[in-house]
């Protein structure tokens, strides 16, 4: 009786022993990328439906808190007909991101890629007037934010307005062409009256370069002298392991912030190759290999601007990455189909790169 009542002690003790040890391993798991940056602003990324389920959405859960649709909401995948939108995989993501707690940002109302050609037709085939234009754009916003109302708590109203050519201010889409620059006030005006709680910001890439920058602050402080309703800019964060500097990243965040408006970073990765806009084929030398030297390039990169981002955490509302790992990303097909690129903090199994732990060691 006495050994039987020794030995149950024992095994008590070693369960508790084990227990305790798991605990502590369990304590010890690293932090999500999220968890370091708590008290600075919400890590968000860029998603598609299948990224929500197993191990994929246990990854996403653990080091993001706020979501994107890469291409879900876009006009042409959301609202192909007139009469017709197809709402399944807009709907997953928002879902998710409100059964599990986390911020969704809307991703884009008014771009002059992925628009479905109806949306600049009249019934004769030739081109809408400005009138059925606004009409239209006017009936998509309000159908798609009046939807998500409550649940998305911000939108890129409109994206990439700017011309590429510095000569030019506006781009010469068929928004501008039929009506001229009232689409995007108006776009901004249609979405604060389908949701007045939601942030509203203007979106586009290569911000950061000073030439283009000043034009985007000249569209941007005219929307806000005319009480426009916009909230925040988006500075694409598109960026390589070239480009940019400390210094232009600082200037661009100071500059818009000065207009009163938030900054986001909505798109970020960091790209192995020099920024390139016009599709090419794959040149032979381009062999997909991560170096020792690319990876120690793109960590001196990414540590840089995260040192930047962190010193304007009181204008800087959001930081998303677009795609969630090196398994994935939409640069293996833009520019250049099937070259492979490396550009996010985390490699194709899921596990941190060298950039992350720069990125969290401060």
């Amino acid at each position: 009786m006495r050994n039987t009542t020794i030995l149950s002690a024992l095994g008590i003790l070693l369960f508790c022993a084990c227990t305790a040890t798991k605990t502590s391993v369990n304590n010890n798991e690293p932090k999500g990328l999220k968890d370091y940056y708590h008290s600075y602003f919400p890590m968000g990324v860029a998603v598609r439906p299948s990224d929500l389920k197993g191990e994929t959405a246990e990854f996403l859960l653990k080091n993001f808190n706020s979501i994107t649709a890469e291409n879900a909401m876009k006009m042409q995948p959301l609202h192909p007909r007139e009469n017709f939108y197809y709402w399944r995989d807009a709907d997953s993501i928002v879902n998710f991101g409100v059964n599990h707690g986390i911020k969704v940002r809307g991703h884009a109302l008014c771009w002059h890629e992925q628009a479905p050609d109806w949306m600049f037709k009249d019934a004769n085939g030739e081109l809408a007037s400005k009138d059925l234009l606004l009409q239209r754009l006017k009936d998509h916003i309000f159908t798609v934010v009046k939807r998500y109302k409550g649940k998305i708590y911000a939108w890129d109203v409109v994206n990439e307005a700017i011309d590429d050519n510095p000569d030019n201010f506006l781009r010469n889409s068929l928004w501008y062409q039929i009506c001229g620059e009232d689409f995007i006030a108006k776009a901004f005006e249609y979405a604060h009256e389908a949701d007045p709680q939601a942030k509203l910001f203007y979106n586009d890439y290569n911000v950061v370069r000073p030439e283009k920058r000043e034009r985007v602050y000249r569209l941007l402080k005219k929307l806000v002298d005319a009480k426009v309703p916009i909230h925040g800019v988006g500075l694409q964060g598109h960026w390589s392991i070239y480009e940019p500097s400390e210094a232009e990243l600082k200037t661009a965040i100071k500059q818009f912030s000065s207009l009163g408006l938030d900054v986001q970073i909505t798109e970020l990765d960091v790209s192995i190759y020099p920024w390139e806009k016009e599709r090419r084929a794959k040149r032979p030398e381009e062999d997909g290999v991560f170096t020792a030297d690319l990876q120690n390039r793109q960590t001196e990169q990414y540590a840089k601007i995260f040192k930047v981002f962190r010193q304007n955490k009181k204008v800087l509302t959001g930081v998303t990455f677009w795609n969630l790992s090196d398994r994935y990303t939409w640069l293996d097909h833009y520019p250049v189909q099937g070259r492979k690129n490396y550009p996010l903090l985390f490699d194709q199994d899921f596990k941190p790169k060298k950039a992350f732990w720069e990125v969290v060691n401060f």
